[in-house]
């Protein structure tokens, strides 16, 4: 089985790289691979890539994720967003292969207080969700076999995420201000990689469970709390901070306007995900601990 894993440098790419190798033949590419095209700008080399590699699943864990950028960089966010998802799913559906695909809990609005299920109205409130959106029409249109994963607050010990920045801003400053109105699910690479591969297996067999899936680790915080958590952490590790915790103090997101207008509720039900593959999803302080350990055991 030959394995077509787009976005390999990510947060989520990287992960994927182990997750993904035991099951069959994997060809890894970035935006930069040189004697194949990963780059998703490239449509034309994307659609050469698939048709010389005859794939039997396609993993895209390539998107333009610069939220705040993508307000004023439309035309790119589209492209990566969009419609570079609706030309793999096209290609997929050529081949008769699967499609593996990430979209975001930015889908949604954030009202009320309710996890939202896979079958919620979606109104996402920035370009970056709409274009996430727009991915996850054009690959359902298309008819292909597909599972769509919808993660949110993605962290690593690879790449740039939250935690990284937290630590570093800790050892500069004696103060943060942290929103304390968003709430959602820190969710680990390692985490949707896993259940990426293990979903893959099930739909090998069972073609009926082809479709769109909440995927993020249980339970929800804020981004204020979630700061606390690392800091906490770090500090039983005698990692040196600059800031103390009773610093580091909460504040409304209208306190800290952005371009891009962040979803108040990004809380996920994943009930559908966990009952079709009868799963048991860890509580993500689980995933931040194991994920702290290994970034502050490399002195980060």
């Amino acid at each position: 089985m030959k394995i077509l894993l787009l976005g390999r440098n990510g947060q989520v790419g990287w992960e994927l790289q182990r997750s993904l190798a035991p099951l069959g033949e994997l060809i890894a590419l970035s935006s930069t691979s040189k004697a194949l095209c990963g780059d998703l700008t490239n449509l034309t080399g994307i659609k050469h890539t698939i048709r010389k590699i005859a794939p039997d699943i396609i993993v895209n864990a390539a998107a333009y994720t610069a939220v705040d950028k993508a307000e004023s960089e439309t035309e790119s966010a589209h492209l990566l967003n969009a419609e570079a998802p609706g030309i793999l799913a096209q290609e997929a559906k050529q081949l008769n292969a699967r499609l593996v695909h990430y979209s975001t809990d930015y889908v949604f609005n954030g009202n009320g207080d309710q996890p939202h299920f896979e079958t919620d109205a979606t109104d996402p409130l920035n370009v970056y969700g709409r274009t996430k959106l727009e991915g996850e029409k054009n690959i359902i249109a298309s008819g292909c076999s597909h599972l769509i994963f919808r993660t949110s607050w993605v962290y690593a010990a690879h790449g740039n995420n939250f935690i990284k920045t937290i630590l570093r801003l800790a050892q500069q400053r004696d103060k943060l201000t942290i929103v304390n109105d968003q709430i959602g699910s820190p969710t680990g690479a390692e985490l949707i990689a896993d259940i990426t591969a293990y979903a893959l297996l099930a739909l090998k067999h069972q073609p009926e469970v082809s479709g769109l899936y909440h995927l993020v680790a249980k339970g929800y915080t804020s981004w204020y709390e979630f700061a606390r958590f690392i800091l906490k952490h770090a500090s039983h590790a005698n990692f040196p901070l600059k800031i103390q915790l009773d610093a580091l103090l909460p504040i409304a997101s209208r306190d800290f306007p952005l371009p891009a207008e962040r979803p108040l509720n990004s809380r996920l039900n994943t009930g559908k995900l966990e009952k079709q593959f009868d799963l048991n999803l860890p509580a993500w302080q689980a995933g931040v601990s194991r994920t702290l350990t290994e970034i502050l055991s490399k002195e980060f």
